[in-house]
Protein backbone atom coordinates (compact mmCIF):
# COMPACT_ATOMS: atom_id res chain seq x y z
CA UNK A 1 0.00 0.00 0.00
CA UNK A 2 1.14 3.61 -1.03
CA UNK A 3 1.95 5.84 1.81
CA UNK A 4 2.60 8.70 -0.47
CA UNK A 5 -0.78 8.78 -2.71
CA UNK A 6 -4.56 8.40 -1.87
CA UNK A 7 -6.16 5.97 -4.28
CA UNK A 8 -9.13 7.71 -6.30
CA UNK A 9 -12.76 6.23 -4.80
CA UNK A 10 -14.38 5.18 -8.62
CA UNK A 11 -18.09 6.31 -8.99
CA UNK A 12 -20.24 2.87 -9.80
CA UNK A 13 -23.11 3.92 -11.80
CA UNK A 14 -26.72 2.54 -10.69
CA UNK A 15 -28.04 -0.84 -12.05
CA UNK A 16 -31.19 -0.35 -14.56
CA UNK A 17 -33.90 -2.02 -12.81
CA UNK A 18 -34.14 -0.62 -9.20
CA UNK A 19 -31.52 2.25 -9.67
CA UNK A 20 -29.67 1.37 -6.80
CA UNK A 21 -25.95 1.34 -6.02
CA UNK A 22 -25.81 -1.41 -3.78
CA UNK A 23 -27.60 -3.93 -6.52
CA UNK A 24 -24.73 -2.45 -8.89
CA UNK A 25 -21.59 -3.58 -6.74
CA UNK A 26 -23.70 -6.59 -5.68
CA UNK A 27 -23.98 -7.50 -9.44
CA UNK A 28 -20.09 -6.27 -10.02
CA UNK A 29 -19.30 -8.75 -7.35
CA UNK A 30 -21.60 -11.94 -8.57
CA UNK A 31 -20.01 -11.00 -11.90
CA UNK A 32 -17.44 -13.72 -13.47
CA UNK A 33 -15.44 -13.40 -16.48
CA UNK A 34 -16.70 -9.90 -17.56
CA UNK A 35 -20.37 -11.10 -18.08
CA UNK A 36 -22.55 -8.76 -16.45
CA UNK A 37 -25.51 -9.52 -18.46
CA UNK A 38 -25.48 -13.09 -16.66
CA UNK A 39 -24.79 -11.57 -13.20
CA UNK A 40 -27.54 -9.19 -13.39
CA UNK A 41 -30.06 -11.77 -14.20
CA UNK A 42 -28.62 -14.06 -11.47
CA UNK A 43 -28.70 -11.07 -9.08
CA UNK A 44 -32.47 -9.98 -10.10
CA UNK A 45 -33.82 -13.09 -9.91
CA UNK A 46 -32.35 -13.56 -6.18
CA UNK A 47 -33.81 -10.42 -5.39
CA UNK A 48 -37.16 -11.93 -6.88
CA UNK A 49 -36.98 -14.91 -4.87
CA UNK A 50 -36.09 -12.93 -1.62
CA UNK A 51 -39.32 -10.83 -2.40
CA UNK A 52 -41.46 -14.11 -2.85
CA UNK A 53 -40.02 -15.53 0.72
CA UNK A 54 -40.43 -12.15 2.50
CA UNK A 55 -43.67 -10.27 1.39
CA UNK A 56 -41.73 -7.01 0.91
CA UNK A 57 -40.76 -4.45 -1.32
CA UNK A 58 -37.82 -5.93 -3.19
CA UNK A 59 -35.64 -2.98 -2.21
CA UNK A 60 -36.86 -2.69 1.13
CA UNK A 61 -36.47 -5.87 1.94
CA UNK A 62 -32.52 -6.19 -0.09
CA UNK A 63 -31.75 -3.02 2.22
CA UNK A 64 -32.60 -5.29 5.22
CA UNK A 65 -30.33 -8.29 4.23
CA UNK A 66 -27.21 -5.48 3.88
CA UNK A 67 -28.30 -3.91 7.57
CA UNK A 68 -28.38 -7.13 8.97
CA UNK A 69 -24.86 -8.19 7.46
CA UNK A 70 -23.14 -4.90 8.23
CA UNK A 71 -20.33 -5.06 11.01
CA UNK A 72 -19.86 -2.50 13.25
CA UNK A 73 -16.71 -3.42 14.54
CA UNK A 74 -13.32 -5.31 12.95
CA UNK A 75 -9.96 -5.97 13.93
CA UNK A 76 -6.87 -4.63 12.62
CA UNK A 77 -3.21 -5.91 12.97
CA UNK A 78 -0.91 -3.05 14.49
CA UNK A 79 2.72 -3.60 15.24
CA UNK A 80 3.77 -2.19 18.48
CA UNK A 81 6.74 -2.88 19.99
CA UNK A 82 7.57 -6.22 18.32
CA UNK A 83 4.17 -7.28 18.93
CA UNK A 84 1.43 -7.38 16.76
CA UNK A 85 -1.89 -6.60 18.22
CA UNK A 86 -5.27 -6.74 17.02
CA UNK A 87 -6.80 -3.84 17.25
CA UNK A 88 -10.77 -3.56 17.09
CA UNK A 89 -11.54 -0.38 14.90
CA UNK A 90 -15.05 1.25 13.80
CA UNK A 91 -15.82 0.27 10.39
CA UNK A 92 -16.60 3.06 8.05
CA UNK A 93 -19.82 2.77 5.98
CA UNK A 94 -18.13 1.79 2.37
CA UNK A 95 -16.52 -0.77 3.92
CA UNK A 96 -19.90 -1.94 5.39
CA UNK A 97 -21.65 -2.00 2.45
CA UNK A 98 -18.42 -3.94 0.51
CA UNK A 99 -17.83 -6.39 3.45
CA UNK A 100 -21.59 -7.57 3.57
CA UNK A 101 -21.70 -8.24 -0.13
CA UNK A 102 -18.36 -9.92 -0.31
CA UNK A 103 -19.59 -12.33 2.74
CA UNK A 104 -23.46 -12.48 0.86
CA UNK A 105 -21.77 -13.89 -2.35
CA UNK A 106 -18.64 -16.07 -0.70
CA UNK A 107 -21.37 -17.69 1.49
CA UNK A 108 -23.89 -18.14 -1.33
CA UNK A 109 -21.25 -19.79 -4.08
CA UNK A 110 -20.29 -22.11 -0.74
CA UNK A 111 -23.84 -23.13 -0.38
CA UNK A 112 -24.17 -27.37 -1.24
CA UNK A 113 -27.63 -27.61 -2.16
CA UNK A 114 -28.57 -28.10 -5.48
CA UNK A 115 -29.88 -25.54 -8.20
CA UNK A 116 -28.22 -22.59 -9.71
CA UNK A 117 -26.00 -19.59 -8.14
CA UNK A 118 -29.46 -17.37 -8.47
CA UNK A 119 -31.35 -19.84 -6.01
CA UNK A 120 -28.35 -20.07 -3.66
CA UNK A 121 -27.99 -16.55 -3.75
CA UNK A 122 -31.58 -16.07 -2.91
CA UNK A 123 -31.61 -18.50 0.20
CA UNK A 124 -28.24 -16.72 1.43
CA UNK A 125 -30.25 -13.80 1.04
CA UNK A 126 -33.60 -15.25 2.93
CA UNK A 127 -31.79 -16.40 5.58
CA UNK A 128 -29.76 -13.24 6.04
CA UNK A 129 -32.89 -11.33 6.31
CA UNK A 130 -33.43 -13.97 9.09
CA UNK A 131 -30.65 -13.30 10.97
CA UNK A 132 -29.45 -17.01 9.99
CA UNK A 133 -26.91 -18.46 7.94
CA UNK A 134 -23.36 -17.91 6.90
CA UNK A 135 -22.91 -15.06 6.40
CA UNK A 136 -24.68 -14.22 8.91
CA UNK A 137 -22.10 -16.20 11.48
CA UNK A 138 -19.09 -14.35 9.66
CA UNK A 139 -20.25 -10.97 10.95
CA UNK A 140 -20.88 -12.35 14.22
CA UNK A 141 -17.73 -14.18 14.36
CA UNK A 142 -15.72 -10.59 13.22
CA UNK A 143 -17.94 -9.00 16.09
CA UNK A 144 -16.70 -11.35 18.49
CA UNK A 145 -13.32 -10.80 17.63
CA UNK A 146 -13.44 -7.35 18.13
CA UNK A 147 -14.72 -7.68 21.26
CA UNK A 148 -12.38 -9.93 23.02
CA UNK A 149 -9.68 -7.69 21.84
CA UNK A 150 -11.18 -4.40 23.21
CA UNK A 151 -8.32 -4.45 25.81
CA UNK A 152 -6.33 -3.81 22.83
CA UNK A 153 -8.56 -0.52 22.24
CA UNK A 154 -5.98 2.15 23.42
CA UNK A 155 -3.34 1.47 20.61
CA UNK A 156 -5.73 2.75 18.18
CA UNK A 157 -4.30 6.53 16.79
Amino acid sequence: MSRRKVSKKRIIDADFLYKNVTVAKLINKVMMDGKKSIAEKIVYKSIDFLNDKTKGNELSSFNKVIDNLSPELEVKSRRIGGATYQIPVQVPERRKITLSIRWLVNYARARTNRGGIAEKLGLEMVDAFNNTGGAVKKKEDVFRMAEANKAFAHFKW
